[in-house]
């Protein structure tokens, strides 16, 4: 088998892993892939082919990963869950480490934890949002 057809099933295999994953997964293997398909014409040993194509395929994800990343990646967008990060709340069940407990953020209740113990009735602030649970930490009194 010519080594052309190779490099072009690799090719091939390569831009339909891409397609589906969608996550710039081998993107620079592809077009590494290309350059050793065109440089199978020129030179006939394989070894140089494939060193060709790993060489060029990883020097191209580290100069353009980062750059390519922050062009296609899209801004997150904020939910209505996300207003409560920051604001205060008070805890109407004790929390602990162990157990659950209860809070009321907004007028809303929530169950909440916390990696220390709270006790009913303190002034806790929204640190993040885990599942349906609020993580949340004791605030100033």
């Amino acid at each position: 088998m010519d080594m052309w057809i190779l490099w072009l099933i690799i090719v091939i295999m390569l831009a339909y892993l891409e397609i589906i994953t969608i996550n710039l997964v081998s993107i620079w293997f592809i077009a590494s892939g290309l350059v050793s398909l065109f440089l199978s014409f020129i030179v006939d040993s394989f070894y140089i082919q494939f060193a060709v194509f790993v060489i060029l395929g990883l020097i191209l994800m580290v100069l353009t990963r980062s750059i390519l990343t922050k062009k296609l990646v899209r801004d997150k967008v904020k939910t209505n869950l996300d207003r409560v990060l920051g604001m205060e709340g008070i805890v109407t069940e004790e929390i602990t480490k162990q157990s659950v407990g209860e809070v009321i953020v907004d007028g809303k209740k929530w169950s909440a934890i916390s990696d220390t113990t709270i006790k009913t009735g303190s002034l806790v602030i929204v640190e993040s949002i885990d599942g349906v649970k609020l993580v949340v930490r004791k605030g100033e009194e």
